[in-house]
C-alpha cells in the first residue's frame, strides 16, 4: 500500500480562484468561523444570503474578491456544521468524486458510480473504509441520481461532499431547496484529472459529531402521525360526533382523499417552534383537524361557486347531494373548526390569538373569492396588480393560517407571525401563477376558459398588446363570442408577446421573495421546513448528473458554454 504522503502530494497548484497555500486557506477558515459565530446566520441560506455573508467575510479577511466562491462554500459549511454534528453517522452520506482515483485504478463503474475494490492505491479507499466503519453510506459519484432518492426516503439527513468548485456551485440549489445540512470540501483543481484536496478537511468533516442540538424535524414520522388523525375512528374520537346525517357526511368528507398539507404544516410549525418540548398533544391534534375543517369547507364552497362536479376523482358533495346539503356541510365544518380551537387547553392568550388568525384568514379568503365572483358577473380586463391581489387573498390564507396556528400554539412571537405572513403571501402568489401556467398549457379547457378568466397571463397579454390584438383580448376578457380564427390569433399574440416567459419570470420573482422572507428567521428547524416546502411545491429538488454527465447533456441539447469544468 502506498504511504499517505505519496498519495496526497500536489500534482499541480490550486486553480486561480482558490487560495494558493494551505496556510491561506486555513486562515480564511478561521475568519469564516469567527464571522459565523458572531453573526449566527441560520441555514438553509438562500443564494442572496450566502452572497451577502461571503462579501462581508472577504472584506473582513482582506483577501482578493476572486476567492468569494471558495469563501461561500466555507460559510455555508460553517452554518451547517452544528446541524451535521447532531446527525448520527448512520444517517449521513459521504459523496466522493471519481477523479480522486489513481490512473491505475482497477475499479469498474456501475449505475451508482465507482465500485471501489479497496486496493489502497488512492485516498478513496481510505475515506470509504473509515466512513463505512462509522456507519456512513458512501458513494463514489458526483451528483449520482441515487443521492436525491436516498434523501427523499429519509434514510439520509446530512451529506458530506467532496467535489470540484464548479460541481459544488451546480449542486448548491438542490441541497438548499431540500434544506439538507451538509459540509462540502472543494477539490483544489477542476478538470477531472490529477486533482487534490485538503485531506485533513475531509477527515474533519467525516468525524464531525456532537449532541443533537438542532431539533431537525423528522418529516416522515410527523407525516405518518398526522395521517393517523384522519381515519374515521380517530376523527370520531377527537370530534365526538357521528350521529346525524350531517355529521356522518362531514366525517366522510374529512376522512376522504387529500394530501393533508395544511394540517401537516401546522404540526411541523408547532414542533419547530416548541422544540423538543413540543409533544404531539391533544391540543396540536385538535388544531390540525381544525385547519383541515376550514380547508375542506372551503373546497365544498369553491366547488359550488365554480360549478365543478368532480373532485378527487369522485362526485363533489353538491353534485351528489345537492347545493343546499353541501352548503350546510361546509358551514358545519367551519363551525367545528372554530369549536375545536375554543376547546384547547392552551393559555387563553394563545387561544385568542389563534382564533384571531383563523377569523382573519377566513375573511381574506372570502374577499379574494368574492373579487373573482363579482368579476364573473361583469367580466372585464383586470390589471396585473388586481389579479395578484386576488391571488394573495384567495390562495395565501391557506398557508398562512396553518403555519400561524401551529407557531402560536408552540409559543411563537409576533415577529415570527410577521415573517410567516410575508412568506405565505409570496408563496400563495407564486403558487397561483404556476397554476395559471399549467392551466394555460393544458389541453382540457376551452379557449374562453384559458383567456377569459382572472389570469395573470391574460393580464400580462392585455397590458402588452396593442390595437387589434388588444381589442380581441378585451373581447375574451368580457367573455364575448369568439370570432372566427380567434384561437389561432390569440395563440399567436401570446407567442409574439412572450407572455409565458413573462409569467414565468413573475413566478420566479415571487418565489424568490418567498425564500427571502425566511432570512430573519433564527429557528433553523422552522427555516429548513419552510424552505423545503418551497422546494417541494416548485419541484426544485431534481436529479443531478455528475460533471461529465453535464457535458454530455449540454452537448446533446446544443447549449454550448454551459458544461462544468470539472
Amino acid at each position: 500500500m502506498q504511504d499517505s504522503a505519496s498519495r496526497i502530494r500536489p500534482l499541480r497548484p490550486p486553480q486561480d480562484n482558490i487560495p494558493q497555500t494551505k496556510l491561506q486557506r486555513q486562515r480564511l477558515l478561521e475568519v469564516v468561523s469567527e464571522y459565523v459565530g458572531r453573526e449566527r446566520p441560520v441555514g438553509p441560506l438562500s443564494l442572496d444570503e450566502l452572497r451577502r455573508h461571503s462579501r462581508a467575510v472577504v472584506k473582513a479577511a482582506k483577501i482578493d474578491p476572486k476567492y468569494i466562491d471558495f469563501t461561500a462554500i466555507l460559510v455555508n459549511n460553517q452554518v451547517w456544521r452544528l446541524a451535521v454534528e447532531g446527525i448520527p453517522y448512520s444517517r449521513r452520506l459521504l459523496l466522493l468524486p471519481k477523479c480522486l482515483r489513481s490512473e491505475q485504478c482497477p475499479a469498474a463503474l456501475d449505475e451508482f458510480g465507482l465500485v471501489c475494490e479497496g486496493c489502497g492505491g488512492c485516498l478513496i479507499d481510505e475515506f470509504k473504509r473509515q466512513a463505512e466503519q462509522l456507519g456512513y453510506a458512501v458513494l463514489v459519484a458526483e451528483g449520482s441520481p441515487v443521492v436525491m432518492s436516498l434523501i427523499e426516503t429519509g434514510r439520509i439527513e446530512a451529506v458530506i461532499g467532496v467535489s470540484c468548485m464548479s460541481v459544488l456551485e451546480q449542486v448548491f440549489p438542490y441541497t438548499e431547496a431540500a434544506a439538507i445540512p451538509g459540509i462540502a470540501v472543494p477539490l483544489l483543481q477542476d478538470g477531472c484529472a490529477n486533482t487534490t484536496v485538503d485531506v485533513d478537511w475531509v477527515w474533519d468533516a467525516i468525524y464531525q459529531t456532537g449532541d443533537d442540538r438542532t431539533n431537525r424535524l423528522n418529516i416522515e414520522e410527523l407525516r405518518k402521525k398526522v395521517d393517523s388523525w384522519f381515519t374515521v375512528e380517530s376523527l370520531k374520537a377527537t370530534l365526538g360526533w357521528a350521529d346525524s346525517k350531517t355529521e356522518l357526511l362531514a366525517l366522510e368528507w374529512m376522512a376522504g382523499a387529500g394530501k393533508r398539507w395544511r394540517p401537516f404544516l401546522a404540526v411541523c410549525a408547532y414542533r419547530a417552534v416548541a422544540g423538543n418540548n413540543g409533544a404531539l398533544s391533544e391540543d396540536i391534534c385538535k388544531t390540525a383537524i381544525a385547519v383541515e375543517c376550514f380547508h375542506k369547507a372551503s373546497l365544498i364552497h369553491d366547488d359550488i361557486e365554480d360549478g365543478d362536479n368532480r373532485r378527487y376523482g369522485e362526485k363533489t358533495l353538491h353534485a351528489e347531494y345537492g347545493v343546499p346539503v353541501a352548503l350546510n356541510v361546509g358551514d358545519f365544518l367551519l363551525g367545528e373548526g372554530y369549536r375545536l380551537l375554543t376547546e384547547l387547553s392552551a393559555a387563553a392568550r394563545r387561544t385568542r390569538a389563534m382564533l384571531r388568525v383563523a377569523a382573519k384568514g377566513h375573511r381574506n379568503l372570502c374577499l379574494g373569492q368574492g373579487g373573482e365572483l363579482f368579476w364573473l358577473r361583469r367580466p372585464g380586463p383586470l390589471s396585473i396588480t388586481e389579479v395578484i391581489e386576488i391571488f394573495e387573498k384567495k390562495t395565501s390564507p391557506a398557508f398562512e393560517v396553518a403555519l400561524k396556528l401551529g407557531a402560536i400554539l408552540g409559543g411563537g412571537s409576533a415577529q415570527l407571525g410577521e415573517v410567516l405572513t410575508r412568506y405565505s403571501r409570496s408563496l400563495g402568489v407564486a403558487y397561483q401563477i404556476r397554476d395559471d401556467l399549467d392551466d394555460f398549457r393544458g389541453p382540457d379547457n376551452s379557449l374562453e376558459d384559458k383567456v377569459g378568466a382572472p389570469s395573470l397571463l391574460t393580464a400580462l397579454a392585455f397590458e402588452m398588446a396593442q390595437d387589434d390584438d388588444r381589442k380581441l383580448l378585451e373581447s375574451m376578457w368580457r367573455r364575448r363570442t369568439a370570432p372566427a380564427g380567434a384561437r389561432q390569433r390569440i395563440t399567436g399574440i401570446f407567442a409574439k408577446l412572450k407572455v409565458e416567459q413573462a409569467a414565468l419570470g413573475l413566478m420566479k420573482f415571487h418565489k424568490s421573495r418567498t425564500i427571502g422572507a425566511l432570512a430573519p428567521l433564527k429557528n433553523g428547524a422552522l427555516k429548513g421546513l419552510l424552505r423545503r416546502v418551497v422546494g417541494k411545491i416548485f419541484n426544485d429538488i431534481e436529479v443531478m448528473g455528475c460533471c461529465n454527465e453535464y457535458k454530455a447533456g449540454h452537448a446533446q441539447s446544443g447549449r454550448p458554454g454551459e458544461a462544468s469544468a470539472g
